[in-house]
């Protein structure tokens, strides 16, 4: 690998846009799920991780071919909204 870029560790929240990769054409949110030791050309990396949508739930799972300087760090990982329940109301049922 060349230059200092900071290589990503499982757990890391990515953003990834065309500067990580010409594929991400609109901007993807990832958990790093494992760097993956596989052949590539100097100075990118292969990397398995989990695609997260706005809410931050893990939407796919996928292999990313990336450069580590076009890698985007977040801060933290998206908020996850929790939603309200209501108990549900069981009763009983005839059967026969």
């Amino acid at each position: 690998m060349t230059g200092t870029a900071r290589k990503p560790q499982t757990g890391d929240v990515l953003r990834l846009t065309r500067a990580a990769s010409v594929q991400f054409m609109r901007p993807i949110t990832v958990r790093v799920i494992r760097i993956l030791d596989w052949p590539t050309y100097d100075g990118w990396l292969w990397l398995d991780g989990y695609e997260l949508a706005a809410s931050g739930d893990a939407v796919a799972c996928r292999s990313l071919f990336v450069m580590p300087a076009g890698l985007i760090w977040q801060d933290s990982p998206p908020v996850v909204r929790k939603t309200s329940r209501r108990p549900v109301v069981r009763t009983p049922v005839r059967v026969g």
